[in-house]
Parts: C-alpha cells; structure tokens; sequence
C-alpha cells in the first residue's frame, strides 16, 4: 500500500519513495502540520473503514462527505446539468460504490476546485473519470500531483457551460476561486473556503487562514467585492457540512463585505 496521502491535509503526493519530509500545503502558514507531526496514509487504508455520503441538496445539486471524516473533512459537490456534470472541489478518498454512483448520473464532464487545500485526490478522480479538472493559473506551484488533465486558467473568470462560471476572487489564495451556478430556483455560489459560512449563517467571512485565524488585508477583501460585482445569487453553499445559506445570499455578502471594510476606516 502505498503510503502518498497526507494524513493532515489529504494532498496526494505521486512517489513514495520522494515524500517530503513535510507536506508543503501543511507547512505553509495558511495550514498545520498535525499534532503528532508528519504522518502518511494510502487509499487502501482508507478503503478499509471509510466510504463517502451523498446528500441530495436540490434536484441538480448534491454534496459529498467521507464518512468518518478525515483530513480537513471539506465537503464536494456534484453539480448535474445538461451540458455535462461537474464536480466542485475534491475529496481524498475514492471508492467503487461512489464511482457507479456519478456514472449512474452521467458521469463527469469536469472538475472545478476552488483552492489548494482541496486539490486532494484530483488525480485519482480525474483518471477515473477521464475528465480535465480546472485549476487557476495562480495556485499551480501548489499541485504536488501533476497530471495532463489540469487545465491551468487565468484571468478573472472561466466560463464552463451552461451558464456556469468560475470566478477567481482571490484571498485565502491568489488562485482562490468561487463557482456561480444559475438556477431557475436562485442562483448558487459554491464557495469552498474563498467565501467561508458562519455558524449562525446570518454572515460570510474572509480570512487568509482559517485555522491560525489570519485575517486578510483590505485589498483584498476589495478584489473579493470587485470580482463578484454583477453576480446574483440566493444560496451559498460553504465547504464544510451545514454551512448553507438557503436565501437572501446576495444581501448576506453584501454586508458582510460591509462590516469588513468598515475595521479600516
């Protein structure tokens, strides 16, 4: 079994006979290395006590969790549309029974991931479900798995199909991303860490580390704004398990972004 997945963070390393002696996603200051320092794990490991739950958000929308949770326990989404599936960020960990599961849907067309911390198995996925996955452009030295399959993007905004966009906001990392997903419903803004969901889920916040609770500078905050300017949307939908915003959630960023930028004044 070969021992390539970091036991912290999820982040697959493609040797295992070069595995730095820490993870460098771990290392750096937006992340930790865990309390009984660097340690490794496979994917047959994980096989053993672990398999990934489907909950079902809407008719197009689904979320994915490993269950027992393990690294940072972020979840995914499956996104179901005409022009092809898609799948917002990734997990560590894959199984057969997940697998039949998205074929039974259609498959992948692409995954989309919104920043580092998640690129997780993304080589695994990708391989399996013979699909490009998009990365920005700015978060590249941070693949420790590379594969044909990434399509590096840059610029402000990456038009998939179906009137679904990526927006790179920035932030937590240069290359940190959000995806907007239209809806005759509401619109969706899948967020990841780029956009993070309080625990009252009355508010969003912006920081460059969540766990060392690093806060990020007003220019910052300011592009976060800027780049989601004309972009309607009711629902937010964060990383992490019960951290939906059902309605309201243009008026929620809105003044969050508010409450930010007057710290500065």
């Amino acid at each position: 079994m070969a021992q390539t997945i970091c036991r912290t963070c999820g982040t697959q390393y493609p040797d295992p006979a070069r595995l730095p002696d820490l993870c460098p996603i771990c290392a750096d200051d937006r992340q930790y290395v865990g309390d009984d320092g660097q340690t490794w794990t496979s994917l047959d490991e994980l096989a053993k006590d672990r398999t990934i739950r489907f909950s079902r958000l809407t008719d197009r929308l689904y979320d994915l969790r490993i269950t027992p949770a393990f690294a940072i326990g972020q979840r995914a989404f499956l996104i179901r549309s005409e022009g092809g599936n898609i799948l917002w960020d990734c997990l560590p960990f894959l199984d057969p029974p997940t697998t039949a599961f998205i074929r039974s849907l259609g498959g992948l067309k692409a995954i989309a991931i919104s920043h580092p911390h998640y690129f997780s198995l993304m080589a695994e996925w990708t391989e399996t479900f013979d699909c490009p996955v998009y990365i920005h452009e700015n978060d590249r030295q941070w693949v420790m798995n590379p594969t044909d399959r990434v399509e590096y993007w840059s610029g402000p905004r990456q038009p998939l199909w179906d009137g679904i966009i990526v927006v790179n906001t920035g932030g937590h990392f240069p290359g940190s991303c959000v995806l907007h997903l239209p809806d005759e419903t509401g619109h969706f803004l899948l967020t990841g860490d780029s956009i993070y969901v309080t625990r009252d889920r009355k508010s969003v916040t912006f920081m460059y580390s969540y766990p060392n609770l690093i806060p990020l500078p007003k220019r910052e905050i300011e592009q976060i704004r800027d780049r989601l300017d004309g972009f309607s949307f009711d629902r937010i939908y964060g990383a992490f398990e019960d951290q939906n915003i059902e309605a309201d959630g243009r008026a929620i960023f809105d003044q969050s972004i508010r409450r930010y930028l007057q710290i500065f004044e």
